[in-house]
């Protein structure tokens, strides 16, 4: 049997939207969203909010999850990786307590989860590890093609992304043409200990993707009435999430 915890990180800076992690969303903080979504999860076991604050710790507390340490400063900065957090609290369990088997990492910024999509990642990424995957990542489809976007090079002239090529022509071939990308969304990613301990990489070569509805992330004001909008259409999953409806 799989020691399963969740991963929620949340540090306190944000520059975008300030402490955009406890800024509310139909009356309910974006901590509060992805602890609610862990604890009605039937596999994860328990629920571990990593910050640098204790204001964000007192609050994680207050809403039934744990924060049994605080994330060093050092690892809580705009440039900071995840795999620095993740290892924070890997070292914590193996000094305090056991190291858990899976680490089901949920990003506050992406509020709007069904608890069944979770568990039905968990359990996709177990069944996959005997096939040598190493970590399960969520992506949805995008509407448009990666293929047919673009970046500015040095010289200020647009050109395809990937490639760097300022023949733009094969961007325009139809959508049904291009080969389908998908975007990592924040929904869920199940990460393995054993190989984070064994490789020092977060994902690693052979990450399965799970896909999900289209899920918006919180990176900007617009961000936060669009997903009120999608909440306010959606008014099921306030039951699911938190007993309650609209």
């Amino acid at each position: 049997m799989s020691k399963i915890i969740a991963l929620i990180p949340a540090r306190g800076g944000s520059k975008g939207v300030p402490d955009k992690n406890i800024r509310r969303l139909a009356g309910r903080t974006l901590l509060e969203w992805s602890i609610a979504a862990c604890l009605k999860s039937k596999h994860i076991e328990r629920t571990i909010v990593t910050t640098d604050s204790e204001h964000y710790r007192d609050l994680a507390l207050s809403l039934g999850a744990e924060a049994p340490f605080l994330r060093p400063d050092e690892i809580s900065q705009d440039h900071s990786q995840d795999i620095e957090f993740v290892l924070h609290a890997l070292d914590w369990f193996k000094e305090n307590e056991t190291e858990p088997d899976l680490i089901v990492q949920i990003r506050p910024t992406t509020p709007m989860r069904n608890p069944a999509l979770i568990d039905a990642a968990i359990e996709a990424f177990q069944s996959a590890l005997p096939n040598n995957a190493t970590s399960l990542r969520s992506v949805h489809e995008m509407s448009e093609s990666a293929y047919k976007t673009f970046e500015i090079n040095d010289d200020g002239i647009l050109a395809c992304v990937g490639s760097g090529s300022t023949a733009l022509d094969s961007a325009n071939r139809a959508r049904q043409q291009c080969p389908t990308t998908y975007f990592p969304n924040g929904y869920v990613d199940v990460l393995s200990t054993e190989f984070i301990r064994r490789t020092g990489l977060l994902n690693g070569n052979q990450v399965l993707p799970f896909l999900t509805p289209v899920s918006l992330e919180v990176d900007s004001e617009d961000d936060f009435q669009h997903i009120e909008y999608r909440v306010s259409r959606e008014p099921e999953l306030l039951n699911i999430l938190f007993d309650e409806a609209n």
